[in-house]
């Protein structure tokens, strides 16, 4: 009788320790979350968390293929992938949105929204929108979308000395606030108030406190109201926040913010074509205000409904929007 022949031993694979990477992944990204207001420090370690993920994928992607086979770990990455496409279908479908998810990229939305939270987005029309709604004339909408320059009035603190004319945002001693018309050659002047009779949307000027991180208060010239026809309209943080996309004609767009997270401030509704006027709850101004076009609906992603903090900050890493942006180091308390 033959003697059967042991079953030869299943060699053992070795694996990849990935443990440490996982620490620098979270000590790198929480160096990146604390540094933001350092520029060079943000980049370092945005850099560097990108990098780690970027490592920790692949070594897990060969982790898994030593032990159980290439294709099993191929067919595992293929599942992962279809179930997160699966995933942000079904939410397009349920929020009626193609951004459901979205990261808010700076500061301009202290306090009620931070730089790097998540934020989830419902897509929605004018009804939806919870916003003081002013009924204006065509005429009067394409009036002003030809000439926007007339409108582009900021509210500043300046002070007259002679015949120089000094700006600030904050109000110094011996300071003014009024409107300044700011001009392609990047000079400018105070107008009067009056200069706006001929605008569809006029602006009254004031001042708010601003707390800085260091824990200082000054005041800060911003737009209190705005004017249209009869109706005289003042902030409401509990207004409802939008996700727009900005056009090349706007400077946000030209400064390379593709869209924008603000709160609608009031909405334009000529004879059912509905524009929508916003401004950053920690911005002096109307988003109109700093040479940028009224929103079309057509251009609004969706309503934010709902956030996530920090988690938004993946987004920011991966498209390269490393460095805190200006703005960040004061709050408007108006």
């Amino acid at each position: 009788m033959a003697r059967k022949k042991a079953p030869r031993a299943r060699r053992k694979t070795s694996t990849i320790t990935t443990w440490p990477l996982y620490i620098v992944l979270v000590a790198s990204f929480a160096l990146y979350v604390i540094y933001q207001s350092s520029a060079a420090l943000a980049i370092v370690f945005g850099v560097m968390t990108f990098v780690v993920l970027v490592a920790l994928i692949g070594l897990e992607a060969v982790n898994g293929s030593r032990e159980s086979g290439k294709l099993r770990s191929a067919l595992e990455i293929v599942a992962a992938i279809a179930i997160v496409v699966v995933v942000w279908f079904a939410m397009k479908a349920v929020l009626h949105t193609n951004y459901p998810i979205d990261a808010v990229p700076s500061c301009s939305m202290l306090q009620a929204l931070q730089r790097g939270d998540m934020i989830v987005l419902q897509g929605t029309n004018v009804s939806g929108i919870r916003a003081p709604q002013v009924r204006v004339t065509k005429s009067q909408v394409q009036s002003m979308l030809a000439n926007p320059n007339s409108e582009w009035l900021e509210c500043v603190a300046y002070r007259i000395s002679g015949s120089t004319i000094s700006i600030s945002q904050t109000v110094m001693p011996g300071y003014s606030i009024g409107l300044f018309k700011p001009e392609p050659n990047g000079s400018g002047a105070i107008v009067p108030y009056s200069s706006q009779s001929g605008n569809l949307v006029q602006y009254a000027c004031g001042a708010a406190d601003a707390t800085y991180s260091n824990g200082t208060t000054v005041q800060e010239a911003y737009t209190s109201s705005i004017t249209i026809g009869n109706t005289t309209i003042s902030g409401d943080r509990n207004n409802s926040i939008i996700v727009y996309q900005t056009i090349p004609q706007d400077l946000f767009y030209r400064e390379g913010d593709s869209y924008i997270v603000h709160r609608v401030y009031a909405v334009l509704n000529a004879s059912g074509t509905y524009y929508y006027l916003t401004k950053g709850d920690n911005n002096p101004g109307l988003d109109m205000q700093y040479q940028n076009y009224p929103i079309n609906q057509t251009y609004v992603e969706g309503k934010v409904i709902a956030k996530i903090p920090l988690l938004g900050y993946l987004k920011l890493i991966l498209s390269g929007t490393l460095s805190q942006p200006a703005g960040c180091n004061s709050t408007l308390q108006d």
